[in-house]
This record gives structure tokens, sequence and C-alpha cells, in this order.
């Protein structure tokens, strides 16, 4: 698979990386419903075997537990198979009640560095990302600047390797520009969800910022294997089912019209409609690589096709009028990414 450069830094990536929000587990506020961490560390390793040399996570995924799987994957492989590793901060939990909160505070980052570092049993983390300015989001995001102060500091003390952000608008971005150098933005984009591509995406560009977007394919929605009766059966504790307005009415019936777009160019070139979604995504300049989730490796093979798949200008225009007009509204309040 084809790495690029990522951003500013020296940091090469490949075109796919594997996300691990839906392999968290269970018992907070975002899971997916159960997992099997063995699932989850066959599914990691077989998309390390097949070119993936990136895995994003986060502190909050599991709250805790998603970095501690990761964790066990980076003892059980040889260190020259060692895929980088991008993980995320800023969003914290009360081990008592789990309820999520956000901290920009530069004595909680140091914190969660560190415990991040402990979970995944490593010296030095390669990305290490802000994961939302503000909690809830659009709220107050006062202390921005001192937050990317302190990644700045563990940066040149060795703790990380380079500094990413997500979510973040553009003058979010600005004003981190003003602090340190920033690798990466890490922004929701996929074919329903289509906001960065006015502003956001055009800056990044601009100013050599490697964009690695997640929700591609917008929670399991646009892979294709998504009907209404599978979402009605989804467990009562996947957030999809009661929290997410597009696994439901009306905007469901418009998501699940693109996809029937996405199956028939994907039987011209004899990929599932999950590859054309992420194909969509790819063919733009400005990414430098997508953030997949998959919780069993059989859902990995696939995935990994898109980054072989050019759209013509033929395709990308059957799919245009089935886009759904709006802004996307797949992600949660405070833990997605």
């Amino acid at each position: 698979m084809k790495r690029h450069q990522l951003g500013t830094s020296d940091l090469a990536i490949s075109t796919i990386g594997l996300g691990t929000w839906a392999i968290a587990g269970p018992g907070w506020e975002f899971g997916w419903g159960a997992q099997d961490d063995s699932d989850s560390l066959a599914t990691l390793e077989y998309a390390i075997d097949q070119g993936v040399n990136w895995i994003d996570t986060a502190a909050v995924y599991g709250l805790g537990h998603a970095e501690t799987v990761v964790g066990q994957l980076l003892c059980r492989i040889p260190t020259s198979r060692r895929p980088l590793v991008f993980t995320k901060g800023s969003l914290v939990w009360d081990e008592q009640s789990r309820a999520i909160t956000h901290s920009l505070d530069p004595a909680s980052l140091v914190r969660e560095v560190e415990s991040s570092l402990r979970r995944l049993g490593t010296d030095v983390i390669d990305l290490y990302q802000i994961h939302w300015p503000s909690f809830p989001p659009g709220g107050p995001d006062k202390g921005l600047e001192d937050a990317l102060y302190a990644l700045d500091r563990l940066k040149v003390a060795g703790k990380i390797r380079a500094i990413g952000v997500s979510n973040f608008n553009v003058p979010q971005l600005k004003r981190a520009l003003a602090v340190t150098s920033i690798a990466s933005l890490q922004p929701p984009y996929s074919a329903l969800m289509r906001d960065v591509e006015q502003e956001i995406l055009p800056f990044c560009q601009e100013k050599a910022i490697g964009v690695i977007p997640y929700s591609v394919l917008q929670s399991g929605l646009l892979s294709g294997r998504m009907s209404r009766q599978r979402i009605h059966n989804l467990p009562e504790d996947d957030w999809r089912k009661t929290r997410s307005p597009d696994f439901q009415e009306p905007r469901l019936s418009e998501c699940l019209a693109l996809v029937e777009v996405f199956r028939k160019i994907g039987m011209a070139h004899q990929v599932t409609p999950a590859a054309i979604a992420i194909a969509w995504v790819l063919r733009r300049p400005e990414i430098t690589g997508a953030i997949l989730g998959a919780r069993h490796p059989g859902q990995v093979g696939d995935l990994l096709k898109a980054a072989q798949i050019h759209l013509n200008t033929a395709e990308i225009e059957e799919i245009r009028p089935f886009l759904p007009e709006g802004k996307g509204t797949n992600v949660p309040t405070a833990a997605a990414s």
C-alpha cells in the first residue's frame, strides 16, 4: 500500500489506517456493544499484515480499554512490524461514575499522555492529538493555546513525535499553528458529512497539514451491510441505535439510497459499497489517509481495496445527485473520532 508524508512531520503513513473506536467494548457512553478482544487483536494484526502501518485510538475509547488492546498488540508482534500509534486526549472520565468530561488543562494533558504511554506499553507516542477543542462541541475553547504548548513541551521531551488535532475548525487551526507545528487534522468526513470541503480542507492544503478523516463509512451506515432490520436488531448499548439521526428516519432513507448507488458502481469494480464510499473520500488531494474501523479480520480485506480504486468523472457525477443536503449528524456529542 502506498505511503504518504503526514503534513510536515517525519511520519509516512499508509493510505488507510485502522481505527479502534468500535473495538473499545461495552460499558461506556459511546460503545458499540460487546466485542471479543481476541477478535480485535486478530483484526489489527491482519491489517498490519496487509500493509496498514498506523493505528488510531484514543484514551476515552472504552475508557482506556482500546489503548490497552493496542498495547497488547505491540507486545505480541516483532519490533520490525510495529505500526505507528496515534492516540488522543482531552476527554477524561471519573473512575467511579464513568462520566466523560473535557479538560485542556496542561497538567491534565500531561497525566493523560503518561497514562496512554502506560496502557500502550511504549516510551513514545507517534502522533498525539487533542480530541476535541471544546466540550460540548461548539462550546468555549478557552485554554487551547496552553494545552498545545504543553504538548509542544512533551514533544521536546521525547514523549510524543508529532502533534495533531481533531475536530478543529479553521480559526482553531490558526490558533494552534501560532503555538506549535501541527502535523494533522482528524475531522469527520464522508459522503454524508461534507462540511470540511468548504474551508477546512483548502486551509489544510495551504498550510501543509495532513488530513486523516474519521467516520468515512458513517459508523457502518455506508458499508452496504446495514438494513432497517439490522439497525432494529442492534443491541441497546450500541450508541448508533438510539443517538444517531442518520440511523433513523427521515435521514435513513436518503442514506440507504446513496448506498445503492455505491453498490452499483462497486459491482463494476468488483468491490462492496464500502470500498466505493472510501474511494469517494480518498479522491480528494487533501486527504493523506483515511481511518477505518473493523471488528473482525474478515472485514478488513474489502476496505483495503479502496486504496486501489480511482473513481472516474462519470462515476463521481453519478453519485452527486444522491448526496444528501445539509450537515451530517452522525457524530455523537462527545467521544467520536
